[in-house]
């Protein structure tokens, strides 16, 4: 009887952990017109929105008006999700033809993200990079919207220097540009004039990782995207590890890859996962 019992106790404690580990896994949802949600009971609001995408950039952006020249109208659609939510496919047709499918895969803490771009067209596309907008208000503990658009900021990081380095304690900070406020940061491989028409930081990253605490610091945010644009802070309570399309010929076709991780443990931990996944940063 004893045994039996034991046996009992070990096949329901295996189930509550299973079931535990499913609720609290990532899944995806999609809705119109553009937006990617990534799900879990481990997140504080359950979820976390992504603009997904926000828009597709012409270069010459950084003092460009961005309705005017910068942004190239796109049309999303959803071509597939799986029954257990945890992969979706989109495509986006760009006003120029330019066709971008996105194939996204969820997993226990972290999201796949992987783009091939391919130009059909007999012309060249400039479209040379793209927003993926994450909004993280909720994640770090504040509103969605509203109030003092910077409050999340001392849950923010990039990597200066080889270190992790909280915002806005970054010195400079970048206060003047088309479009204020915000901070934009821009690694070398990319010129100076094809970013985010907002304050530009002087400021050279370590790497491509942005990320952020949550307002209880037992999780941690990051995302990377290879190869990457700009890292940006932006008016929405939100990240961007921007990618980088640099234009397509015609018959062209480039791949691009990305990852967001949200992790529970240290910063440690999530850089040695980002720099194993992203040798070339």
């Amino acid at each position: 009887m004893y045994s039996v019992k034991l046996i009992g106790m070990f096949c329901l404690c295996s189930l509550v952990t299973s079931v535990s580990s499913a609720d609290s896994a990532l899944t995806l949802r999609y809705e119109q017109p553009h937006w990617l949600i990534l799900q879990s009971e481990r997140l504080p609001a359950g979820e976390i929105r992504i603009n997904y995408l926000e828009a597709y950039c012409r270069a010459g952006s950084t003092v460009a008006d961005w309705v005017g020249h910068t942004v190239i109208p796109h049309r999303p659609e959803m071509l597939s999700i799986n029954e257990n939510r945890t992969i979706v496919e989109l495509r986006d047709v760009l006003e120029d033809g330019l066709e971008v499918r996105h194939t996204i895969t969820a997993k226990n803490d972290e999201v796949n993200f992987r783009i091939v771009a391919h130009n059909r067209t007999g012309m060249r596309s400039e479209a040379h990079w793209a927003q993926p907008c994450i909004r993280l208000g909720e994640f770090t503990g504040f509103a969605a919207r509203g109030g003092d658009l910077d409050d999340y900021l001392p849950k923010c990081f990039i990597f200066i220097n080889g270190k992790l380095t909280r915002l806005p304690n970054v010195d400079p900070w970048a206060l003047q540009a088309r479009y204020v406020p915000g901070q934009v940061w821009c690694p070398k491989s990319v010129p100076r004039s094809d970013v985010n028409p907002r304050p530009l930081s002087s400021i050279i990253p370590s790497n491509g990782l942005i990320g952020c605490f949550s307002g209880d610091e037992s999780l941690i945010f990051g995302v990377a995207f290879e190869p990457y644009q700009e890292l940006f802070q932006g008016v929405a309570r939100c990240l961007h590890s921007d990618f980088r399309l640099g234009g397509l010929e015609s018959g062209e076709t480039k791949t691009i890859r990305g990852k967001v991780y949200l992790i529970e443990g240290n910063a440690d931990d999530l850089l040695e996962r980002y720099l194993r996944d992203f040798p070339e940063h």
